[in-house]
């Protein structure tokens, strides 16, 4: 089992038919950490409301396996996101599940001694916030090509080739548009920069991704319904996207990484193990939260 610092999964959209729980599953029980941080979209509550709820057992052992982690010391913080955001209202009572924290937007002190906002992104996501009615209309659509997905991949091996995501495809090609309009990358960056955040972690567009904005480091931990990747941190400070392929022990694995050395670190931080993330109070200067309009 190989132990990090901290791992950061998100948009797993348990409850759903496309969900890759089993690779997930997989993946937290060959992977340990001291902070488990749950980026938001863990439980898709959405289907609850459409009536197209679809639990599995594997979906259940996600669950039971994020609680072992738990139990035997892990750090668990569950960050909530669009698709479980009936959690919100709850968080300002203290709400948890048992040992599972619950919070809005938390902040991550890193090895290097950098502080990281981790927030799921929707708030930050100008069709969430001012077109909710559109982004509804792009979660059913693609729904529908998730399935055509699977029929056009059946047709691709039938002939012989291998797999290819065309769902993914499209969605990264609508994001460069909607990017070009909303700007979410260029917003979370500009907001972190502006409240003295040294970078931010997040979710929400299904794109795992390390890159620098304006001087802000931005990191997205992609998803488990197609990319299947998380965000790791080691304990000398080295962020890495993980993608994991193995669904059951009995499988081969062809699981890749993708490595990201901090650069610039402060004199003697690295490998100091700050591992409290601390709550961000509604002051003023960089733990503000109140995203502002």
């Amino acid at each position: 089992m190989k132990t990090y610092r901290s791992i950061f999964v998100s948009d797993v959209h348990l409850g759903t038919k496309d969900s890759q729980a089993d690779r997930l599953n997989n993946f937290l029980k060959h992977n340990t950490c001291d902070t488990l941080y749950l980026v938001g979209d863990i439980i898709d509550a959405w289907r609850i409301q459409q009536n197209k709820w679809r639990w599995k057992q594997s979906h259940t052992n996600v669950v039971r396996r994020v609680l072992g982690h738990a139990k035997r010391g892990t750090r668990v913080v569950y960050v909530v996101g669009n698709h479980d955001e009936f959690l919100r209202p709850m968080i300002p009572y203290g709400f948890s599940f048992g040992l599972i924290e619950i919070h809005n937007q938390i902040e991550h002190i890193g090895a290097d001694g950098k502080h990281y906002l981790v927030t799921h992104g929707d708030l930050f996501d100008g069709i969430t916030r001012l077109a909710p009615w559109l982004a509804f209309l792009g979660d059913k659509a693609y729904d529908i090509i998730l399935s055509l997905n699977s029929k056009f991949n059946w047709i691709r091996h039938r002939f012989g080739f291998g797999y290819f995501s065309l769902s993914k495809y499209l969605k990264h090609r609508v994001k460069k548009a909607v990017d070009f309009m909303f700007k979410f990358e260029q917003n979370l960056a500009g907001y972190c920069k502006k409240r003295g955040f040294d970078g931010v972690i997040c979710g929400h567009i299904h794109h795992a991704e390390i890159k620098e904005i304006d001087g802000v480091t931005y990191m997205n931990d992609g998803d488990w319904v197609e990319s299947c990747t998380a965000l790791v941190e080691h304990w000398d400070g080295h962020w890495e996207i993980v993608t994991w392929t193995k669904e059951s022990d009995n499988v081969d694995t062809d699981n890749t990484s993708s490595s990201y050395k901090r650069l610039k670190r402060r004199a003697g931080s690295s490998g100091t193990d700050i591992s409290r993330s601390t709550d961000l109070p509604a002051g003023i200067g960089h733990n503000q939260v109140q995203v502002e309009v």
